[in-house]
Order: structure tokens, then C-alpha cells, then sequence
């Protein structure tokens, strides 16, 4: 059987390029990046040459990316940096606890650390979202306040796809004097990102959603900005993140966002067209069907679609066993009770959440396969419709 991975937004295949890079730095480059003999010099010399890869990727500087385990790590230490940065400060001048916005559709990584926040005095409010997934930007500004520390707005949705407005949120940042952090990991090599125009000062991103390893990622810092340390340990990167630098993973971090920068205009013209033809296949083949977040900008590789009178996760398992990899929604939620929360936070009720699959195609995605899932797809949803007790065809 050949199988069919549109399954991207949960991790990437690690791109042959990468791994040719990584290999040295498994065997005869094994050097401690901070020992300053010639073996920790040419490890020195790699995670630099890595770090400017990054900093190019989104437009920043090499001195302003901090190497982590992933985007889990770099959304906590941006987040719970500023915030106890600032709570720190409030205790010993005045009693007013800083704030913190962010919205009801990030990823657990921000929303679970927004909720710890809460736990040590924090005050954080929760943007909704539109039924497109989108923030209204009257709601953010009429969110601030004199304490508020920190805006914490994802960039790309992990199940949706869609793009909040960054450059309007940063804008309104900016003018506040307010800390402005985003969840790159799902837009960081599909969509053109840049810190400057975007008036970031924290950004996340994630190797394994860039076709490098798993348990690497990187924080970007703007110069100046406040953060209360994270780890305690050595001076490793200006002391952002002690610890002895993951070489191999580092240099396969780089190597993924270079090669997704050089890519990432041919890269999205593709997938795009062939998000597309999945989609329109689908709703030519399927009655009763639709895909969420239809009319807002996406990135170019994701589609969620509803199919009514389904359980998404019966509908995984039988594409799973035609040889189709697909989901339900966060990889990080899979096998959750509960619906969606970015999708019950678009207006869906629970039946429909339940009943939503994201297909998420990528770099080596190609039109024989989305050709053979468009058979596979239509068979699999007849059949438990056929079976459901609650599906009536409208």
C-alpha cells in the first residue's frame, strides 16, 4: 500500500538535505560548542552559521535567536519571561498585577502557560475569535490596559490555518508600549514572515514543522526586550538558555529554514494549488460538506473540513487504514474527549467539531496522491454515513 501523508501540520519528514547536514555532527564533529579547542570551535562555528540561517528566515538578526527544544519551550520562556519580568517589577512598586492578552484559539502551549500565569497573580484576558478564526482588533484594543505587559496572538492556526493580522496587532503594540509575541511554528517557512515589519518582540518556531528534527526550535528576542531567566545553568547563549547546545539539531534547524526561505514563494504556489484541488474535489464529490475558515487568508497547505453526521476520529481511522494520514486537529490533543477548542471557538457546535478533519499537505505532497485521496476520501465518508444513526442527508 502506498500511503498518502497529508498530515503535515502535526510534523514534517526531515528533509534528505537536512539530514546530510546533521550527519557530521553525529560522529567526527562531536565538539561542545563552548569548548574553545579546534573540535568545539568548528561546533561553535556550525550553530552560528545556524543561527544567521534562522535569523534570515524571519527577517531578525543572529544575535536576536536563542536555540530551545522546540516551540513549546519558546512559547513558555517568551511568555512566562515577560510576564514575571514585569510581575517581579509590580510587587515592589505598586500593587497593580500586570496583564496579558492572547486569544481563545492558541495552541495549549500558550493557552496552558496563560493559564499557570492566572495561578501566580497574573491577569490575562481571552480574545474570541470570529466564525473565520479571526480576532477584532476593536476587541484588542479595548483589552489594554495600563498594566498590560505582554500580546500574545498566534500567527498561522494550527487547525485552521488561518493568519490573524499581525502587522495591524503589532501596530497597536507598538503604540502601547506593550511586548507583542507570536506563535510562528505553522506559518515560519509557509507564509513570508518578518519581525520588523511585523514589530515583533518574541517569535517562536519549531524544527519538525520545518523538515528538521523533533526537540529543536528557536525563540527570536528583539534586542532590549525584558525577560525573567527561564533555566538556570551556565552563560550559553547570553544566558537566554543554558545548557550545552544541541549541535546536530541546531545545524538541522538551520539547514530546514534555509532551505524553506529559498523555497517557501515556489513552495506555497504549489501546495496551494493543490490544497485547492483536494478541496474542490471534496466538496464536488461529498454532499452536506464544507470547509471551515473558507474565506480568510490560510496558509497555503491547510484545509479543515466539516463532514456532518461523522466522528472525525472514525474518519481518521478508516482513511488511516485506505492508507490516507490526516486528522482531527492539534496533534498535541489527539485522543481528547473533548471538541475542538478552536473550533467550538469559531461558532461550530460540538457535533460539528467532532465531525472536522484537517488535511495539511507539504514540500514532497504530490498530485498522483492528492489524485488517489480524492478517490479514498468520498468511499471512506459514504460508508459511515451508511453506518451513523444520526446522519439524514439534507
Amino acid at each position: 500500500m502506498n500511503r498518502i501523508y497529508l498530515d503535515h501540520n502535526a510534523t514534517t519528514a526531515v528533509d534528505p538535505a537536512v539530514l546530510d547536514a546533521m550527519l557530521p555532527y553525529f560522529t567526527g564533529e562531536f565538539g561542545n560548542a563552548s569548548s574553545i579547542h579546534t573540535f568545539g570551535q568548528r561546533a561553535r562555528a556550525a550553530v552560528e552559521t545556524a543561527r544567521e540561517q534562522v535569523a534570515a528566515l524571519v527577517g531578525a538578526r543572529p544575535q536576536e535567536i536563542v536555540f530551545t527544544s522546540g516551540g513549546t519551550e519558546s512559547d513558555n520562556h517568551a511568555i512566562f519571561g515577560v510576564a514575571l519580568s514585569a510581575l517581579t517589577s509590580s510587587t515592589s512598586v505598586t500593587s497593580t498585577s500586570p496583564h496579558v492578552i492572547t486569544t481563545t484559539i492558541e495552541h495549549e502551549a500558550v493557552l496552558n502557560a496563560c493559564q499557570a500565569l492566572e495561578i501566580q497573580g497574573v491577569a490575562v484576558t481571552y480574545l474570541p475569535v470570529d466564525h473565520e478564526g479571526l480576532i477584532n482588533l476593536d476587541d484588542l484594543r479595548q483589552a489594554l490596559r495600563p498594566e498590560t505587559v505582554l500580546i500574545t496572538v498566534m500567527h498561522a492556526n494550527n487547525e485552521l490555518g488561518t493568519l490573524q493580522p499581525l502587522a495591524e496587532i503589532g501596530r497597536i503594540a507598538a503604540e502601547a508600549d506593550v511586548y507583542f509575541h507570536t506563535d510562528a511554528v505553522q506559518s515560519a517557512g509557509k507564509v513570508p514572515v518578518d519581525v520588523k515589519s511585523l514589530q515583533l518582540d518574541l517569535l517562536s518556531i519549531s524544527g519538525h514543522k520545518l523538515y528538521a528534527p523533533k526537540g529543536v526550535g528557536a525563540l527570536f528576542i528583539k534586542s532590549g526586550t525584558r525577560l525573567r531567566q527561564f533555566l538556570y545553568g551556565g552563560h550559553h547563549q547570553r544566558g537566554f538558555r543554558p545548557g550545552t547546545e544541541n549541535v546536530a539539531g541546531i545545524v538541522g534547524l538551520g539547514k530546514g529554514a534555509e532551505l524553506a526561505r529559498v523555497s517557501l514563494e515556489t513552495d506555497a504556489a504549489r501546495i496551494s494549488r493543490l490544497r485547492d484541488t483536494l478541496e474542490h474535489g471534496i466538496l464536488a464529490r461529498v454532499s452536506d460538506c464544507r470547509v471551515n475558515s473558507a474565506n480568510t487568508p490560510r496558509t497555503p497547505n491547510t484545509s479543515n473540513i466539516l463532514f456532518p453526521g461523522l466522528e472525525g476520529e472514525a474518519l481518521v481511522i478508516a482513511l488511516d487504514l485506505k492508507g490516507v494520514a490526516c486528522s482531527t486537529g492539534a496533534a498535541c490533543s489527539s485522543g481528547a474527549v473533548e471538541p475542538s477548542h478552536v473550533l467550538t471557538a469559531i461558532g461550530l457546535p460540538g457535533a460539528d467539531a467532532r465531525a472536522s478533519i484537517r488535511f495539511s499537505l507539504g514540500r514532497h505532497t504530490t498530485d498522483s496522491e492528492i489524485a488517489a485521496a480524492l478517490e479514498l476520501i468520498p468511499a471512506a465518508v459514504a460508508h459511515l454515513r451508511k453506518l451513523s444513526p444520526t446522519y439524514r442527508a439534507t
